[in-house]
């Protein structure tokens, strides 16, 4: 007689044994699904006490690798100021490849791990290096001001960089009448009209942002009369004035923590309402999102295998780190 085994699956048992994990986000997570993610939740843990490592995610990655595995969290500016703070041998960037080239710039002898080369941004790959010289041609004397979400090669040309975030006062700390900021036109375009500057721009654009229309947060409203309505500054100026507040990951974060509105709706990345929500099940949150397939590419199984395989290194030429590294502290001192 054939018995059968009662005994659970290592899923299953992966699963009773990181319960605790699961409550973080057991408000955007079915339980079901739990048992699928909780091998690799555990493993990873495991594996960064081993590796003396750490997990950095940006605030466009899933509730699973956000809230269960990550170390540090936040948006690009937050992500940069922490990695110069980072205590271990170890940074896996949960994020696309621009942010891992940043934590290596400000942490040239630690390893940083990309767990997925294809993750790249459609604004990095916008403009060159040899972009930036031209316009620096083209507006002689006029200081160069570029967002993170680019390379290391395009922060080596530039004189400071900046975020979403912190891009008017990157820009007012220069005491200048004129600069160009690269490479997201929309950005440049919404900060410009918080500034008495003048801003040169590039045609570079966010593949997710981009997408969002005026008419899209019409309907919302339609549907969603009660709704609070938060645009990413990366979305087009129209789209900016139909919100009724604009600001970066981090400070559309803030604004739903201080002000606690009852309904909102973030025009960004879908993971970032995810996020939110597990923390503030209490706020109710429409989800006009697009997807980037950029952050997606970044998953626990990918994370897991960066870590057992140390790979994917990032590195970068001596030169241009020397020079990139030098745009990105002067934002940071700002």
């Amino acid at each position: 007689m054939t018995t059968l085994s009662t005994a659970p699956s290592e899923a299953a048992a992966a699963a009773a044994r990181t319960a605790h994990v699961y409550e973080r986000v057991r408000h955007v997570i079915p339980e079901v699904e739990w048992p699928a993610f909780a091998e690799d939740v555990e493993a990873i843990g495991r594996l960064k006490r081993e590796r003396n490592a750490v997990v950095l995610a940006h605030n466009y990655q899933t509730p699973e690798i956000f809230h269960c595995v990550a170390d540090i969290v936040g948006d690009s500016l937050a992500l940069a100021r922490e990695a110069e703070r980072v205590d271990a041998d170890v940074i896996v960037l949960a994020g696309v490849h621009f942010m891992a080239e940043t934590a290596k710039l400000l942490n040239p002898g630690k390893t940083v791990l990309i767990p997925d080369l294809r993750a790249g941004c459609s604004l990095a790959e916008s403009i060159t290096a040899a972009d930036v010289r031209t316009l620096r041609e083209q507006h002689p004397g006029v200081p160069v001001v570029t967002y993170v979400n680019t390379s290391a090669d395009v922060k080596a040309e530039s004189d400071i960089c900046c975020t979403s975030g912190n891009a008017v006062q990157v820009i007012e700390s220069l005491g200048v009448d004129k600069v160009i900021m690269i490479p997201d036109e929309f950005l440049a375009k919404n900060i410009a009209a918080q500034t008495g500057v003048e801003v040169v721009t590039w045609a570079g654009h966010c593949e997710v942002h981009e997408r969002f229309s005026p008419a899209d947060v019409r309907q919302l409203r339609r549907e969603h009369p009660d709704a609070v309505v938060l645009a990413h500054p990366e979305c087009p100026p129209d789209v900016v004035a139909e919100a009724d507040h604009s600001g970066s990951t981090a400070q559309m974060l803030d604004f739903v923590v201080t002000r606690r509105p009852s309904q909102v709706a973030l025009i960004t990345e879908c993971s970032m309402s995810d996020n939110v929500a597990a923390e503030h099940p209490d706020i109710d949150f429409v989800r006009p999102c697009n997807i980037c397939p950029h952050m997606r590419r970044s998953t626990l199984s990918t994370i897991r295998r960066s870590l057992e395989t140390m790979s994917h290194e990032v590195r970068i030429e001596d030169q241009v780190a020397h020079r990139a590294r030098r745009a990105v502290e002067r934002m940071l001192a700002v």
